[in-house]
């Protein structure tokens, strides 16, 4: 009795487009499954960090001045609500120290400022999301086409011989069937965490917008009071 081929056995022995194909799909998972960890790491950063210049600018009772000498005395680039902040202060302090300035046009530069910091921003978070949908939503596409490959070559190998058994047809279904799971198998974590992960850019968007409204109104009555 013959000994039933290994999933590892099927695979090493599909033809070369099969295995074009089986290739194109593990390489596109792997590159997703490292973009799925790192957007993760990354939104889970961003969410920490909002929060903590959050408490600080709210809680701590610091002035706009000391907060912001402090954001730019790091060596590290400022991201997030930090960025959105230094912005709009850095814009406001060298506008409303000119003589003459009107109060309405130095608003305008500074809600133009953070809303371009906004943007950057929403634009780094997005980043790879775009991919995620794409391997989610073609990897199924291109299993099926190994799928397809994989069944022609066993209706050819079938069509080959005098009297046809499962023995022949077996090993190109069976390839065919692997694609399929691979397939599947790449797209489906990519369109959980592309659906995730683009929720959660929202929900940090909307709370960067909440933020650049109210320091708005900050500057807004800082200037109309001077």
């Amino acid at each position: 009795m013959n000994e039933p081929l290994s999933i590892v056995e099927i695979i090493f022995n599909a033809s070369w487009q099969v295995l074009l194909v089986m290739a194109l799909l593990m390489l596109a998972s792997l590159t997703s499954w490292v973009m799925i960890f790192q957007r993760g790491f990354l939104l889970n950063a961003t969410r920490r960090e909002s929060s903590e210049f959050e408490n600080e600018f709210w809680l701590s009772g610091k002035d706009l001045r000391k907060i912001f000498e402090e954001i730019e005395s790091r060596t590290d680039q400022p991201v997030g609500l930090e960025q959105i902040f230094s912005s709009g202060f850095k814009e406001f302090s060298r506008l409303s120290q000119q003589e003459g300035s009107d109060p309405d046009r130095v608003m305008q530069n500074v809600q133009r400022a953070m809303r371009v910091a906004l943007s950057r921003e929403e634009e780094r978070l997005e980043t790879h999301l775009v991919f995620l949908a794409t391997v989610g939503s073609t990897s199924p596409y291109i299993g099926l086409f190994g799928t397809v490959w994989g069944i022609m070559n066993s209706f050819r190998n079938l069509a080959t011989v005098e009297q046809a058994s499962l023995s022949i047809v077996a090993p190109g279904i069976s390839e065919a069937l692997i694609a399929t799971a691979m397939g599947l198998f790449a797209a489906i974590p990519a369109v959980i965490a592309y659906n995730r992960y683009s929720a959660q850019v929202e929900i940090i968007v909307n709370r960067f917008e909440a933020f650049t409204d109210e320091f708005s109104g900050i500057l807004y009555r800082a200037i109309h009071n001077e």
